[in-house]
């Protein structure tokens, strides 16, 4: 064998070295921490802590007629739309009420709803978000869907916000520091 062989030998030695080095570390890190084993699921690394902020109350709305609202905080236009029959993420009795940031994700315009096929839109640039299937974008320049607020309803009726889906426009996290 050569210099050259020899050294091409090595370098295949090495390579498969530190590959194996690299995917034992990553077998290892993939390993639940002590205290997760015995959960029957792992609890999720990150957790934001949202407000539980009310709403209305279910004898407040109609359908189709759209609640302004704010949540997670004051400087966070909403919407609350009670829509008559049962819709993804909808709560309530009925499975109907949904909550929506009205900021378009594209540049932030503020939008507005459209009874007949049930979508906020922008005036801007035309992005449309389907209020029925979560606040899934229909078309427009929007790179990501609607932020849809999680809704609780309690015994009497009244209609908290507990939770946000995706990022708010304009924010790196959804729940401001006090």
């Amino acid at each position: 064998m050569n210099g050259c062989d020899k050294l091409a030998a090595a370098g295949r030695r090495a390579f498969f070295a530190r590959t194996a080095a690299v995917a034992t570390g990553a077998v290892a890190s993939t390993a639940l921490p002590a205290w997760a084993e015995n959960r029957a699921t792992p609890q999720a690394l990150a957790l934001v802590e949202y407000p539980r902020k009310r709403l209305a109350n279910l004898k407040d709305l109609k359908v189709d007629v759209p609640v302004s609202i704010n949540y997670p905080d004051d400087d966070s236009p909403g919407v609350l739309l009670k829509l008559g029959r049962p819709v993804e993420g909808g709560a309530g009795p009925d499975g109907d009420i949904v909550a929506f940031s009205i900021l378009c994700p594209h540049k932030g315009f503020p939008l507005f709803y459209r009874a007949d096929d049930r979508s906020l839109n922008c005036p801007r640039h035309y992005s449309r978000f389907d209020t029925e299937k979560g606040g899934l974008q229909i078309w427009g320049h929007a790179t990501q869907n609607l932020a849809q607020f999680r809704l609780h309803i309690d015994n009497q009726g009244d209609i908290r916000a507990v939770a946000v889906d995706e990022l708010i426009y304009g924010r790196l996290n959804n729940v401001r520091e006090s």
